[in-house]
């Protein structure tokens, strides 16, 4: 086996410290065997070293210069953490069980995933136990936050290092592979969030071979990953190669990028170019579907318009402008970001259903500056776009965590399910939102460095003492009791109001999978009306229209026609008069009908 690593700040000498596999029940294997690595003359800045077949799950680490022992910055496994050595993986030992054709965006309804969190046991396999309710609910992909090593045992994921690894606690590599076979196994897809935009901090070792970060540019993390400085086109080489690993090896369909706006990148060809044109071409190679779903804070559709278009070519990306508009309509939240959506919550929401963004080149008071671009509707698909009510960002950015079942009555989560549900942006739910959770979502750490953890509590609650919170309101990051709060409880399921919000999410889904009009592409062919007043608001796409009554009173919202009820939240109190061509809809509450 040839053990290969990139390390040009090494002045002298790199040594590959070779070790055994750790027998049964031990935390660590036999001490290793320093062995000398050659400089590549065809590869300034790599060094190699050839041995003989290591087992699977052999210890090894490099030293630089004679200094302490690092892990493998491509490193396929970390066993004991982010810090400890890196262990050999036999990417063909595991014997997938039956073969997978791909799953792409279009049609399909995602579904957020916290793997510490959607179970109590925070595992791989403890997760893949529930993949059939979701395949029953009808989601066709399961959209997993970051798996890569970080310190401790719970956390978000966006401080992951080594990201061609995965978290042990989780499972590793292995249990990996076993969830996306049982989800293949259901006709569930599989994507992955990768954070490509920053790392660690803690247990970030990557500067110390080579410039994986700059200070030409700077981020919210600090240095900025380095695309476009010296030493930039071995990291790129290195973030491609971890995204098409991931898509390889665990045989991924698609792959959400972390914030693709603080990729800092000046090159004529940019990363992301480069990233989709690779994507693409191993999607061809392997003969499956694979895609990219950017977050991104630019409002700018060339994110998704196709490279041969002039545009990034990624296959879809995040829409905050809808969910802020839907949000701000829901609740009546004003702050931050909120603000410009406030105003007029429903003519903002009107917007992002028929033009996806609602700052396409207005200003934003926010930003202090005009923002975005318009959505060509002619050329481009709704599909492209995601649509939802809430996230991971969107629920535990706040001070408690607090989903929007805490505050919103069952029928207004069930408007929002509907606008979701049935808008033509590929709906993507957050796990839980389908029974209304009551469990909050929670910002939680498992920092082994004291410094560190206290660091980023009082860092927190600083940051929501600017807002009026008091200091200890806000939840300790690092109490277990943070993490624990925010497993879900999937006995609600079977109780009321869980339940009958549980079937409603079902109904919808069912809608979207088998209406035709409801999986149309076709932005321009959207038709939105709206009371900001009496806070109802109407929409058709083909045949059928969809209408939410988001105030606390019934409404008569004009529809023009006659019509069949498909779906209705509240039907009883649901009525259509076809010769008056009035909708009566009670108070929070919504329908889907049918022309005829």
């Amino acid at each position: 086996m040839r053990f290969e690593v990139w390390a040009p700040q090494a002045r002298e000498r790199v040594a590959l410290r070779l070790g055994g596999t750790a027998p049964a029940g031990a935390a660590a294997a036999p001490a290793p065997t320093g062995l000398p690595m050659r400089p590549d003359p065809e590869r300034p800045g790599w060094w190699t070293a050839e041995v003989p077949d290591p087992a699977d799950g052999t210890r090894y680490d490099f030293s630089l210069d004679g200094g302490p022992p690092l892990p493998d910055p491509r490193s396929r496994r970390q066993p004991e953490g982010p810090d400890g050595p890196s262990a050999v993986v036999d990417q063909n030992a595991y014997e997938w069980r039956l073969p997978w054709p791909g799953r792409g965006p279009a049609g399909a309804v995602l579904y957020e995933l916290h793997i510490g969190t959607f179970t109590h046991e925070g595992t791989f396999d403890a997760a893949a136990e529930h993949l059939g309710e979701l395949a029953a609910l009808g989601i066709t992909h399961v959209e997993l936050m970051p798996v890569c090593p970080f310190p401790g045992t719970h956390g978000w994921g966006y401080e992951g290092v080594s990201l061609w690894a995965v978290h042990e606690p989780y499972g590793g590599p292995e249990g990996l592979k076993r969830f996306v076979d049982a989800a293949h196994g259901l006709g569930l897809g599989v994507v992955l969030d990768v954070v490509h935009n920053h790392l660690g901090p803690s247990g970030n070792h990557l500067p110390r071979f080579g410039p994986y970060f700059t200070d030409t540019h700077h981020t919210p993390w600090g240095a900025a990953v380095n695309l476009d400085a010296p030493g930039s086109d071995e990291v790129r080489a290195y973030l491609l190669g971890s995204a098409l690993a991931w898509l390889r090896d665990f045989r991924l369909d698609g792959l959400r990028l972390d914030a693709v706006h603080a990729l800092v990148d000046g090159r004529a060809l940019t990363f992301l170019e480069e990233l989709s044109e690779a994507v693409d071409s191993l999607s061809a190679d392997l003969g499956r579907p694979l895609f990219l779903v950017a977050e991104s804070d630019l409002g700018d559709p060339r994110t998704t318009t196709p490279r041969a278009q002039g545009g990034l070519g990624l296959h879809a990306q995040w829409n905050d402008d809808f969910h802020h508009a839907l949000h701000a309509a829901l609740t009546g939240e004003s702050r931050g970001y909120y603000a410009d959506f406030a105003r007029e919550p429903l003519a903002a929401l009107a917007k992002t259903l028929t033009r996806v963004f609602f700052h396409d080149g207005t200003y934003s008071t926010f930003r202090g500056r005009t923002h975005g671009r318009p959505v060509d509707r002619a050329s481009t698909p709704a599909h492209r776009f995601l649509g939802y009510a809430q996230t991971h960002d969107q629920i535990g950015n706040r001070a408690l965590g607090d989903r929007l079942s805490a505050t919103l009555s069952p029928g207004l989560l069930a408007c929002a399910a509907a606008l979701v549900l049935t808008g033509p942006c590929t709906p993507m739910l957050f796990m839980g939102e389908e029974w209304g959770a009551s469990t909050p979502w929670q910002f939680f750490t498992d920092h082994t460095d004291p410094e560190l953890a206290a660091a980023v509590r009082d860092g927190r609650r600083r940051e929501f003492a600017s807002h009026g919170w008091a200091a200890e309101d806000i939840p300790d990051p690092q109490d277990p009791l943070t993490r624990e709060r925010s497993c879900l409880d999937r006995s609600e399921r079977t109780r009321e109001p869980h339940a009958r919000l549980l079937a409603w999410y079902r109904e919808l889904i069912a809608l979207r999978h088998t209406q035709p009009d409801l999986s149309d592409p076709d932005l321009a062919a959207v038709r939105v009306a709206y009371d900001e007043v009496a806070r109802w608001l109407t929409f058709r796409r083909g045949d059928l229209r969809v209408a939410v009554n988001l105030s606390a009173r019934a409404v008569e919202i004009p529809v023009g026609g006659a019509g069949r009820v498909l779906a209705a939240w509240d039907r009883p109190g649901t009525g259509l008069d076809g010769a008056e061509g009035v909708l009566r809809l009670p108070a929070e509450s919504c329908v889907v009908l049918a022309d005829g």
